[in-house]
């Protein structure tokens, strides 16, 4: 992200479960909160909740992993993030501004960077919204469900200590 060009940033996993044709949805969000927002600073996530925006949005998944992420969207409420009911979602745009200082900040390198990318941007008051998007589960995922999900449920609670104890502190100022 340090290296991107342009005023807004979009990241998308590499496993094509979301489509870039709902690029302009995060877009126009992204655009509506800047307006109102004199820092600039803003992240749209891409949501397989079924805010019901639209009907177009689909997101087909098996039942195991509906129950990995109804448990995982619980832990991510009560440590870390709240009022985001998507935080995996792998389709978010964020304007310059706040990636700049988002990443700068983050310090998980597994699936859970996320949580620490928003629960960041929830700390610095810089506005998240979401947006619902069409997805598909993909097969072939190299997320280990069970493993995985004891993996991110452990850096959920190391984002939240970590941050509570000092032993990470958030810089407000980048370069």
């Amino acid at each position: 992200m340090f290296s991107s060009r342009g005023e807004h940033l979009l990241f998308a996993d590499a496993d094509g479960a979301s489509t870039f044709s709902d690029y302009s949805k995060l877009e126009e969000k992204l655009l509506s909160i800047c307006q109102s927002n004199k820092n600039k600073q803003a992240v749209v996530c891409g949501s397989r909740s079924h805010l019901l925006v639209d009907d177009e949005t689909v997101a087909s998944r098996s039942i195991f992993r509906k129950f990995l992420m109804h448990g995982f969207h619980f832990l991510v409420w009560f440590l870390c993030v709240r009022g985001v009911g998507d935080t995996q979602c792998g389709f978010k745009l964020l304007t310059r501004e706040a990636a700049r200082v988002l990443f700068t900040n983050l310090h998980v390198e597994r699936w859970a960077f996320d949580v620490e990318l928003l629960y960041v941007a929830q700390t610095l008051g810089i506005p998240i919204a979401e947006v619902a998007i069409n997805w598909h589960e993909i097969e072939g995922s190299k997320m280990v469900p069970v493993w995985s999900w004891l993996q991110m449920g452990r850096d959920l609670v190391l984002i939240r200590l970590r941050y509570m104890i000092g032993a990470w502190k958030l810089k407000t100022k980048v370069q």
